[in-house]
């Protein structure tokens, strides 16, 4: 890591001491190239992230979050997390006060981010701190603030398993998302039945072992569409049987196709 790259870690990770909770709401504006990777940490506030330029890849003990432009990502007061820059990003983030109200989000999640909030994020940045409740400055935190407790939750999570287990089937779909194994493929090498493999998945991770498969292919087509990739490259290299069959499961979960996502 060079000097570069050390100051900029230590700008992100210590909140350059925005993150102390001074004002309720504050806004910060960090870019990064494409690749770079912020260590662990956490903040004693909690944090909007959000990148009005590439993706960034986020994640915590639990499960680790694709939050694509035009997203966001909420992340609680003391929650240890790292993130991975897919393209050069540009970081827009707010950090705001646990006791900034009282109906704050309680889970990570990546988010909707409307145009309106967008632009009251990109005014934070430029306020001068401390602001004064009931100034204008004041006013534009509260509406932000508004916002932020009514923000639309993603389906951009991927759940993390503890189980040894599961953790090796999941690195493995991970590193080789065209795998086409079974559930009786893994259960074998395992040496246990398969709908024991089943209930420890949906146990711990919320989802059938198909059901997680299919979110860690998504997932890793967004990272790959993000960086240019073609549709037909990405369904192929991610294991589908056509362009076709990918596209219909992509709309399926995001609601558009995969070439129109990032317009």
């Amino acid at each position: 890591m060079d000097l570069l790259e050390m100051d900029m870690a230590t700008d992100f990770n210590a909140g350059n001491s925005l993150d102390r909770g001074v004002s309720p709401v504050v806004g910060k504006a960090v870019d990064y190239p494409s690749g770079y990777q912020v260590s662990a940490h956490k903040h004693a506030t909690a944090q909007l992230i959000h990148a009005v330029q590439g993706v960034m890849v986020v994640a915590t003990a639990t499960g680790q979050w694709v939050v694509p432009p035009t997203r966001g990502l909420w992340m609680p007061a003391g929650v240890e997390h790292r993130i991975r820059m897919v393209g050069d990003v540009q970081v827009r983030t707010v950090y705001i006060r646990p006791d900034a109200r009282p109906d704050l989000p309680m889970q990570c999640q990546v988010v909707g981010i409307p145009s309106l909030l967008r632009e009251l994020i990109l005014a934070a940045i430029d306020v001068t701190r401390p602001y004064i409740a009931g100034s204008r400055d004041g006013r534009l935190m509260e509406l932000l603030l508004d916002e932020v407790t009514v923000l639309p939750s993603l389906p951009l999570r991927l759940p993390q398993p503890t189980d040894p287990d599961l953790l090796t089937i999941c690195a493995a779909l991970a590193a080789t998302p065209d795998d086409a194994s079974t559930l009786g493929d893994w259960a074998a090498r395992q040496g246990v039945d398969p709908k024991t493999i089943q209930r420890r998945f949906v146990r711990e991770t919320g989802m059938t072992f198909g059901q997680w498969r299919q979110q860690a292919r998504l997932l890793a087509a967004l990272e790959q569409l993000a960086c240019g990739a073609k549709v037909v490259d990405v369904a192929l290299d991610l294991g589908y049987n056509s362009p076709s069959a990918f596209t219909t499961m992509f709309k399926r979960q995001f609601g558009v196709t995969p070439s129109a996502y990032f317009r």
